[in-house]
């Protein structure tokens, strides 16, 4: 459709019909969304391959050396997703408190019941599954700029009659959540699955293994893991919130969210380097070395 318009109208009726506003913005799959995602998958290749690598010795088996990778995007797109299916959950309850013939009718929580506040915590128009109003709607999901920028360039409100400050209220509370929300749970998520400090230090210390120039004892590997690993965790889970969010904002191909598409490029990135060893398995131990592969 977009290289249909480029082809078929004039320079002044793509000016006088918004034409080039539809081409970036507000198509089905705007060129906003296709560079938005060409730049998300760019920036998570980039940083899914930067690591930074402690060298270990064995310390008995002299000459025997090996390295422990710490990547900069350590605790993976979990604590995104974990997040994402927070914010689903927050949405179907103060859904269920909204509509529900029963739960609407708890105190305070429900939509009918006495002292009911439920409007602060959200409101939905009739047979809407998607919040309209309260905290439920300004913690939501920002889909794409027909959401927020369309709006502000137009000064107009959006679809449910909200002003331009609760529409820039809306994007800086979920961007804040997402990346708040994500870097709590990456912080959760590397204490649960045995990555902190401790943990590792102790798997380093059952292989034999040290850090040259320092006493072979856990407690010490433990100190120096310290001083990677807990902030390349927050910065970690607060960067795959960011860069969710902001796909979101911008919209990505396919309409998809910026989670799934974080997911995706995981998966793709997951799967080469899966490719990548077994090749190297079947090379020749020189040729290996040669082409520096694991």
């Amino acid at each position: 459709m977009i290289f249909y318009t480029l082809r078929t109208a004039t320079n002044s009726q793509l000016v006088s019909d918004n034409g080039f506003e539809l081409i970036l913005l507000e198509h089905a799959n705007p060129i906003a969304a296709l560079v938005s995602s060409i730049i998300v998958f760019l920036v998570v290749a980039y940083a899914e391959s930067s690591k930074l690598e402690l060298p270990l010795t064995h310390g008995k088996v002299r000459g025997h050396r090996g390295q422990y990778p710490i990547r900069l995007v350590y605790a993976s797109n979990i604590p995104v997703i974990l997040m994402a299916a927070l914010l689903a959950n927050i949405n179907m309850f103060t859904l269920l408190f909204w509509s529900h013939p029963t739960l609407s009718t708890v105190p305070i929580l429900g939509r009918n019941g006495w002292g009911s506040r439920a409007h602060w915590f959200g409101s939905y128009e009739v047979g809407a599954t998607t919040p309209s109003d309260g905290f439920a709607w300004y913690s939501s999901m920002v889909n794409g700029v027909g959401d927020w920028l369309l709006p502000l360039l137009n000064q107009t409100g959006d679809a449910y009659g909200h002003s331009l400050t609760q529409i820039m209220i809306h994007v800086v509370t979920y961007v804040f959540v997402m990346t708040a929300g994500s870097t709590i749970f990456a912080k959760f998520w590397i204490e649960t699955t045995n990555m902190s400090a401790k943990d590792v230090a102790k798997q380093i210390e059952r292989t034999g293994m040290q850090i040259p120039g320092f006493r072979k004892n856990p407690v010490v590997l433990e100190r120096i893991l310290e001083r990677y690993i807990p902030p390349v965790t927050l910065f970690s889970g607060a960067f795959v919130g960011l860069l969710a969010a902001g796909a979101d904002l911008l919209g990505t191909v396919g309409n998809a969210t910026g989670t799934g598409l974080l997911l995706a490029v995981g998966i793709i990135l997951r799967t080469y380097e899966q490719i990548q060893k077994e090749q190297a398995m079947e090379m020749h131990p020189v040729l290996r070395d040669f082409f520096g592969a694991e």
